[in-house]
């Protein structure tokens, strides 16, 4: 088990990656509104301002990542780790308004006569659609391998951006090539893209709200916490085993079963071997409580 000093020296590295999408989105904003500004697209201007509150966003999810590295306290004996499931629900959310706020833009420009885009504007979505999708999948793969909710809905949020990204591309495409009749062609293609950001939006805020509730983890990691208990030499089976998360991190609560002969002393030593295995585990276990119960070796029948 890594002590409090070894965690923190990992939060640096875990936090900076909110903070790359910071500058990343800061970069393409600018060049979003320019490029809007002078290729005549509202659409790719209105992008640039909401990659602005992907800043915001993004912040939020370094900031509760920050929270929840703080080591636990009197008044927080469990640590800090829900803030990092709250700063997720935080950031689905903020995908869920963006899908809202696009899908009525797209609305409103649909049926506000405009003049097409510039055709340079498409260099610009080509920039925008190939940097957002690394970033996303960068981030994405991190907050897999960390089991972040807020990384992976912050990593959702730069894809939501390559996906409207990519619709502007599409219906600028189209309209340049269909010529004077086809000026909605972008905003069509964009409300489209809202319904899948939408989609995405409700699955991540699902899963942090899940995580907030104490929601059990997949059958495959309780199966793994068991198959680390049970060889512990004196204990005999594994009655309940209960599993929360808490930020990057777990809490077991599990009740081993040792010989109802054994003395108090010999089950303290087991339940301790037994907390010692899974905190020491690759499992990212915070800590684990564990109870004793007797065993009564099953009779044969007469």
């Amino acid at each position: 088990m890594k002590d409090g000093d070894e965690l923190a020296s990992e939060v640096p590295a875990l936090t900076s990656v909110p903070l790359i999408g910071v500058a990343v989105n800061a970069a393409l904003a600018m060049l979003k509104i320019v490029a809007g500004i002078f290729g005549n697209s509202y659409a790719l201007i209105a992008d640039g301002l909401e990659s602005t509150s992907d800043i915001v966003t993004s912040l939020i999810v370094w900031g509760g990542l920050r929270v929840a590295a703080t080591p636990a306290d009197e008044r927080h004996p469990y640590g800090y780790g829900k803030a990092e499931a709250l700063s997720g629900s935080v950031a689905a959310l903020a995908l869920l308004v963006a899908a809202v706020i696009i899908a009525v833009q797209s609305i409103r420009e649909i049926f506000t006569p405009h003049h097409l885009p510039h055709w340079s504007t498409l260099l610009v979505l080509v920039a925008v659609i190939i940097t957002k999708e690394l970033l996303a999948r960068w981030m994405g793969q991190i907050g897999s391998a960390e089991n972040s909710s807020s990384l992976q809905a912050d990593a959702w949020h730069h894809r939501s951006d390559a996906i409207t990204s990519l619709a502007a591309f599409v219906g600028i495409t189209i309209g340049l090539i269909g010529g004077p009749g086809y000026e909605p062609a972008d905003d069509w293609a964009a409300l489209l893209a809202c319904l899948v950001i939408g989609f995405s939006g409700i699955r991540l805020l699902r899963a942090s709200v899940r995580e907030v509730l104490d929601a059990a983890p997949p059958a495959v990691f309780e199966q793994q916490v068991r198959e680390l208990a049970l060889p512990i030499p004196g204990v005999k089976a594994i009655e309940k085993c209960r599993i929360r998360k808490s930020g990057l991190r777990y809490f077991i609560e599990i009740h081993v079963e040792v010989d109802g002969r054994a003395t108090v002393h010999e089950g303290h030593v087991i339940g301790g071997k037994v907390r010692r295995a899974l905190r020491e585990s690759s499992l990212r276990i915070a800590d684990a409580f564990v109870h004793i119960e007797p065993w009564n070796e099953p009779r044969e029948a007469d």
